[in-house]
């Protein structure tokens, strides 16, 4: 992937799709879990019920992907975007402190993402 210094993410529990970009271009890059989950919210056979644990594998190799942007914005549908970032904050601090928005949004096109993250930058003044 090109050298870009922001990079946006959406993510969810099956793909990441990571853009990074500059005021002139950008590279798409996606990555997927090894163990893709059909269902998160609940573990078969427990009593109280509770979540499937997340895919910390995932989130470390989505996380190595951005190590060196100078911001990150992070969107998604669902609980993945918030799991990610939590996981960011425990692990790798120096890069959550880069994280720019956090934001939710449905199944975009990579252009509708990119569109999203450049606004939101401009208005953070961080691009």
């Amino acid at each position: 992937m090109q050298e870009h210094p922001h990079a946006v993410i959406w993510i969810d529990h099956h793909e990441a799709r990571i853009i990074r970009f500059d005021r002139e271009g950008s590279d798409e890059a996606v990555i997927h879990p090894d163990l893709p989950h059909h269902h998160l919210h609940v573990k078969a056979g427990t009593r109280g019920g509770t979540r499937a644990t997340e895919d910390q594998g995932f989130y470390h190799e989505v996380a190595t992907a951005v190590a060196d942007a100078r911001s990150v914005f992070v969107a998604g549908p669902a609980n993945a975007k918030t799991e990610f970032v939590k996981h960011i904050d425990r692990h790798d601090p120096e890069l959550a402190k880069r994280v720019a928005g956090v934001e939710p949004m449905d199944h975009v096109t990579d252009g509708e993402l990119l569109a999203a993250a450049r606004r939101f930058l401009k208005r953070a003044d961080r691009m």
